[in-house]
């Protein structure tokens, strides 16, 4: 799980920084408010990679993908791209855990294998 949800954060990271780019382009919004709140939720992704797999870092994922969605009001476009990083999000936790089951049932089956053809010799 965690390859998967590290990759889909760290391409919200490049989204979240381009959108920076462009809701900079709007006059009402200062550059060191744009780019302190960009800044924050592209250290957010960062860090979230690192501990996604403790508790609670699924959830505060979740809330990351809303705020991605909330900055539509800024930046209209990200209305959309928070929709398809949140599909994705939600993607990469459902397969991620699929795959890491498959994984320890895998390793549990090989080390009763391996313990069976020890006992046999």
């Amino acid at each position: 799980m965690r390859t998967l949800c590290a990759s889909t954060l760290i391409g919200e990271f490049f989204v979240i920084g381009f959108a920076g780019l462009v809701a900079m382009k709007d006059p009402d919004l200062s550059m060191g408010t744009v780019w302190t709140v960009s800044g924050i939720a592209m250290l957010l992704c960062v860090l979230l990679c690192g501990v996604i797999t403790r508790p609670g870092g699924v959830q505060l994922g979740w809330a990351l993908q809303i705020a991605l969605i909330a900055s539509g009001l800024v930046v209209p476009m990200m209305f959309f791209m928070g929709a398809v990083f949140a599909a994705l999000w939600w993607a990469s936790v459902h397969f991620g855990r699929q795959v890491d089951e498959a994984k320890a049932r895998f390793a549990a089956m090989a080390e009763s294998q391996a313990e069976a053809g020890g006992n046999t010799a």
